[in-house]
């Protein structure tokens, strides 16, 4: 069950969770703000507390609300798409074989048959976005599982429309954004450190923090620059 507070022209959801920490989120594309808050904590201690922090929060709304935005994509030639933080024009080439994506030089090339829709268009692209994520993160996560002291059980990639990644400590699982195979490499790298760290420390605490100063001290550039690139155009959902 979902209870909305409001304060002054911001409205806060809070859910009621099994938890021992109070979570406070700020969510794309509009700065939609959610506050999970274990079950023992009243209404009007959450009050207080989202007062506490309501400086951060109109910070992070100005900042996601100026986040510069993609293009609709319509996968027509000398269309910019991107890849690991470089700009590529499509080629559309239509021919009768398998479809596929291929990087020559400045151009992404799409191989796909004839008649075929923006839509599907759409999903070979984003299928080759996944196939990237999946076959730059083994090296990266046995680079870094020593150094977190975790070692994942699965790791899951897929189109996320909130989250550049999420963790399930539990089960000491990670899940990846395809998006992130737009961006430079390094935003890759430090996203799955900080999932990693989640395994350890679930929540944004002072621990986190500290865990993440320790293992990768230029971690907030490398989320600055993240956050400063431009995100998928579609209204994103909670």
């Amino acid at each position: 069950m979902v209870t909305q507070l409001k304060l002054g022209d911001i409205a806060v959801d809070v859910v009621m969770k099994d938890i021992k920490n109070i979570h406070l989120s700020v969510y794309p594309p509009a700065g939609r703000v959610r506050i999970s808050a274990p079950k023992h904590l009243n209404i009007n201690s959450i009050r207080v507390f989202a007062i506490s922090k309501l400086g951060w929060i109109k910070q992070q709304q100005k900042k996601l609300r100026d986040q510069e935005r993609e293009t609709p994509r319509e996968y027509l030639d000398l269309e910019s798409h991107y890849v690991w933080g470089r700009r590529y024009l499509l080629k559309l080439i239509e021919e009768h074989s398998t479809p596929r994506v291929e990087l020559q030089h400045n151009k992404m090339v799409l191989r796909a048959r004839p008649g075929t829709n923006e839509e599907s268009k759409r999903a070979i692209v984003a299928a080759w976005y996944r196939e990237q994520i999946k076959a730059a993160t083994p090296e990266l996560v046995s680079k870094w599982e020593p150094f977190v002291g975790v070692k994942l059980k699965r790791i899951f990639v897929q189109e996320m429309k909130t989250k550049w990644g999420s963790c399930n400590p539990a089960r000491q699982s990670i899940r990846l954004n395809t998006d992130l195979a737009k961006k430079p490499r390094e935003c890759l790298e430090y996203i799955i450190v900080h999932e990693m760290v989640h395994v350890l420390e679930p929540t944004h605490n002072a621990r986190f923090i500290a865990l993440m100063d320790r293992l990768m001290p230029q971690w907030r550039g490398h989320r600055a620059q993240l956050n400063q690139l431009p995100v998928r155009h579609e209204e994103w959902v909670y």
